[in-house]
């Protein structure tokens, strides 16, 4: 059942890419002309961004904006200018469940037919951005927390990335 799920979330997301270039998870509508990948932000949302879980960092071309959390360090990172940057201190991964099946395909792509960039969700626009999920005061709000959960924070107005141990807050 779960299969059955996960297959249709791809095909709607694929139809949607090659239909109207903008994806709305959650919800029926994406909220303005300017967003490609738009998330459910009702209050009292407590659902973030899950960063893939690599060991080490991603061979091959890589593009500024590439996000990861890295279990070798346990530390979130962003891909910018030729380096990678730190967004957060060193965390905990034990949580983190490794895929260690055999990778298929090429990703998925919102917004475009082809892309540059390689990665698990790649969105190009050269005129829509990705709207966070938003989430007031996820260190109070969010429960249980997976190890590179990402979201806006509404409270502190802040990006919010959890580590594996604490919320690291960046304006």
């Amino acid at each position: 059942m779960k299969n059955i799920k996960n297959i249709s979330i791809a095909v709607a997301l694929v139809v949607f890419n090659f239909s109207f270039a903008q994806v709305a998870i959650g919800k029926d509508v994406v909220e303005g002309s300017s967003t490609v990948l738009d998330f459910n932000n009702v209050p009292g949302n407590t659902k973030g961004l899950i960063l893939p879980a690599t060991s080490g960092l991603p061979a091959g071309a890589l593009v500024n904006g590439t996000f990861i959390f890295d279990v070798t360090d346990n530390k979130v990172k962003v891909y910018e200018n030729d380096t990678w940057v730190l967004l957060s201190d060193a965390g905990n991964s034990s949580a983190v469940v490794i895929n260690n099946s055999a990778e298929t395909g090429n990703g998925v792509i919102v917004g475009a037919s082809s892309a540059s960039a390689d990665g698990v969700l790649v969105l190009e626009s050269p005129d829509k951005a990705m709207v966070l999920p938003k989430v007031a005061a996820p260190h109070v709000n969010v429960k249980n927390p997976y190890p590179g959960m990402m979201c806006y924070d509404t409270s502190s107005k802040t990006l919010a990335i959890f580590d594996g141990v604490v919320w690291n807050y960046w304006k």
